[in-house]
């Protein structure tokens, strides 16, 4: 079944959408769009990929003038549990909150076998020594300290049914169109998707 649209309200999502249908030379009314979270990207960690079953997918459908001002979380006919209730601000703020929080790392003693018993008087404080400027770390002792892990930026993809609006996958060359994209802490996106049924073209908009 497909979602209502989730545009009752007149504030805007930080990531929103508009289809044109350019064989019309109009909106594209009652399109489906999906958005997915891929990854994010730190500072100080390379880019992860959620695992799918952590995926965090929102879901609306165009209005009549094509517009995505908002989104509803997405929970398909087959799934099981509570319905998920999360907004879009709730994950862009999530996400801000979790990568900007500082983490300790706590120290650990090499507890090799002998090997304090016959270590010489000087050795601990080159240990300390070592672990406080960054060396040893492949040692079986970890250094203590703290890292900020600060985000720079989240991907995300929109998903747009086109068969679905153009009434089949034998009307399209394009069943769905997959636009992937950098969100950046603190701003906004729209992304105007211009579509026909053998092309599209797709950019930042404002």
């Amino acid at each position: 079944m497909p979602p209502a649209p989730a545009q009752e309200t007149d504030t805007k999502d930080r990531i929103t959408c508009h289809v044109l249908d350019t064989t019309l030379g109009q909106p594209a009314r009652g399109m489906r769009v999906k958005l997915e979270l891929l990854s994010t990207t730190t500072t100080t960690t390379t880019t992860t990929v959620l695992p799918p079953n952590n995926n965090v997918v929102f879901e609306s459908q165009t209005d009549d003038d094509g517009r995505v001002r908002a989104w509803l979380p997405y929970s398909s006919a087959t799934s099981s549990g509570e319905v998920p209730v999360y907004t879009l601000e709730d994950v862009l703020g999530g996400l801000a909150a979790t990568n900007t929080t500082t983490t300790t790392t706590s120290s650990t003693t090499n507890s090799n076998s002998g090997s304090s018993s016959g270590r010489a008087e000087g050795a601990p404080a080159a240990e300390e020594a070592a672990q406080s400027t960054g060396g040893g770390g492949g040692g079986g002792g970890g250094g203590g300290g703290s890292t900020c892990s600060s985000s720079t930026s989240s991907t995300w993809m929109l998903r747009f049914d086109s068969a679905g609006y153009f009434g089949g996958p034998d009307k399209t060359f394009y069943p769905e169109v997959q636009v992937v994209f950098t969100v950046r802490a603190g701003e906004r996106y729209h992304v105007p998707l211009l579509l026909a049924p053998f092309g599209y073209t797709t950019y930042r908009g404002s």
